[in-house]
């Protein structure tokens, strides 16, 4: 292991509630929550705001509601925020050609490699700079551990959160190692530490102090050996820039358990082809298909064949797909579906004899999913989520605070301004449309990202009956999955676009719409006289003041 300490470890602060409140100047230091809005949605990322409710990532999204009902709760915009990661790993790549990137907004820099450290005090002022260079590009913070190990860095990077740089000394790893749980380990989970807590074993101290024969016989000879290498702050693990990916998998929540076996097949039919677009997308085949069916009791069921050879085409991967749910009982219903693909190759070896199902099975479903999608009502107004960019033709740009009842609230502010003023209107007013995410900062002497369209902002477009989940190289991750904050892959969490109002199905009168972000009394305006005009119906008017929504600052 090298003896200086020039590891570098990055780890955004809370990201995407971060980034949420930089854009919107009226949620700054208020408490935001990002993540599914549905009934089973859980929290991708809480600010630390949020987090002093108690609310944090990975916990049911109606608990978060809960502890901290005054939050605002918004959707993820993953354009925007891929679009800033690639800001921020463009910084890290001007360090050293080794950046190793764990998600969007975490990532390992060997400084050495590239020259910007060599002893323990350039790397200091190596991460300074870089701290330094991301607000000034992003407006973000970050928080920075560096160190002689992977390992030791990522530690590091922890205990500097937020917005600090931890730098750990040579030769004081043990010493600060060994007061620490078990769990702040890599590799020790909540099965691991419980194993290990059974036998007296709580801290790294305990763990160096067992032996590595001990650990072997609790933990089987891979895993002791490894955690008895770390408790000793050994960490060979080298910096890689280039990770091959393992397997690319879609996967949906549903809102409600799916019982009817044809519409669990359709769904099925659906991911597969969703699968397929991914996979061709990164130019990938595989051998490997694997279907993920979590049932009405939670139990998950996961099942897998294994083809003659790699393959993309979507015939193959939708026959795969429907012969394991073949073998799977949905009769209590399904809560969710999954299908991947795994072994991985960058080529295809069709086995055009006893592969493909004829074209005229294959096509059976897409036959029945449109006369299926025909079934469906047609939406009778857009649908607007909470957190969206949308720009009005007179109030300029603006994103939507809550919808329902046939009404959208927005907010008109940018980054870049003062908090603004809500305005709310009909949700097919023609004047009010999506817009693209704005910069976060603005005359940049780095040339920012361009941010693209807006994430998924369908308007016009009926709700879609699943949660439609992101997914990511090497696991999709769904709304009930166990999400580690801000550790998504660059597709990864699941949204909902549904926004149910009181009167539908399922939702009491009087109940506020999931999508509505309430606002902290602490930050509300006094209350003062409103002149109210009339409701403006005659064609042309800009918007319609709705009684007791009031036009605050």
């Amino acid at each position: 292991m090298r003896n200086a300490p020039t590891i570098l470890h990055l780890d955004m602060d809370a990201f995407f509630a971060a980034v949420e409140q930089a854009s919107k100047p009226s949620l700054r230091g208020k408490a935001v929550v990002v993540g599914g809005l549905g009934p089973r949605g859980v929290v991708a990322t809480a600010s630390y705001e949020a987090r002093v409710f108690g609310v944090h990532s990975a916990m049911p999204m109606a608990q978060a509601r809960r502890l901290a009902p005054n939050a605002a709760y918004l959707v993820p915009r993953f354009t925007l925020y891929r679009a800033i990661s690639e800001q921020v790993m463009a910084l890290l790549r001007e360090l050293s050609p080794l950046v190793e990137p764990l998600s969007l907004d975490e990532a390992f820099v060997d400084l050495e490699a590239g020259g910007a450290a060599w002893d323990a005090e350039s790397a200091r002022r190596a991460g300074q700079k870089l701290r330094a260079d991301i607000r000034a590009v992003t407006g973000l913070t970050g928080s920075v551990g560096l160190a002689a190990s992977k390992m030791l860095a990522k530690i590091a990077s922890e205990q500097a959160k937020p917005d600090g740089l931890v730098l750990i000394e040579p030769g004081t790893e043990r010493d600060m190692l060994a007061p620490m749980p078990v769990r702040t380990l890599p590799g020790v989970g909540p099965a691991t530490g419980d194993h290990l807590r059974r036998a007296g074993i709580t801290t790294v101290r305990e763990l160096a102090e067992a032996g590595e024969d001990e650990l072997v016989r609790l933990l089987g000879k891979a895993h002791g050996q490894a955690l008895y290498a770390m408790a000793h702050a050994r960490d060979e693990r080298p910096v890689v820039a280039e990770r091959e990916a393992k397997s690319v998998s879609v996967e949906d929540t549903y809102d409600v358990d799916i019982h009817d076996r044809l519409r669990v097949g359709l769904e099925v039919q659906r991911l597969a082809d969703r699968c397929v677009r991914r996979l061709r997308g990164a130019g990938l085949s595989g051998r490997t298909i694997v279907l993920k069916v979590r049932r009405y009791d939670f139990s998950t069921l996961t099942r897998s064949e294994t083809l003659r050879g790699p393959t993309d085409d979507p015939a193959v991967i939708r026959e795969a797909a429907a012969r394991l749910l073949d073998s799977v009982d949905t009769t209590g219903g399904v809560r969710l579906l999954g299908v991947g693909v795994s072994g991985l190759a960058d080529y295809t070896q069709e086995d055009l004899f006893a592969q493909a199902m004829p074209v005229r099975v294959a096509e059976e479903p897409e036959e029945a999913a449109v006369e299926a999608e025909a079934e469906q009502p047609e939406a009778a107004e857009r649908h607007w989520r909470a957190g969206q960019d949308v720009r009005h033709a007179e109030y300029g740009p603006g994103w939507v605070q809550g919808s329902g009842l046939g009404r959208v609230t927005v907010r008109f502010e940018t980054p870049q301004s003062e908090p603004g003023r809500v305005r709310t209107f009909f949700v097919d007013d023609p004047a009010l449309s999506s817009a693209d995410p704005l910069p976060l900062v603005a005359d940049l002497s780095h040339p920012p990202t361009r941010l693209g369209p807006p994430d998924s902002a369908r308007h016009g477009a009926p709700p879609r009956t699943p949660v439609e989940a992101g997914v990511g190289v090497e696991s999709g991750v769904g709304e009930e999955s166990d999400v580690r904050e801000e550790s998504l892959a660059p597709d990864g969490v699941c949204v909902s676009d549904q926004a149910r109002v009181p009167g539908e199905a399922g939702v009491p009168d009087g109940a506020r719409a999931p999508d509505e972000v309430p606002v902290p009394e602490d930050v509300r305006a006094p209350k003062r006289p409103v002149l109210r005009k009339k409701p403006a119906v005659a064609e042309g008017a800009p918007f319609r003041e709705l009684p007791g929504s009031g036009q605050r600052p």
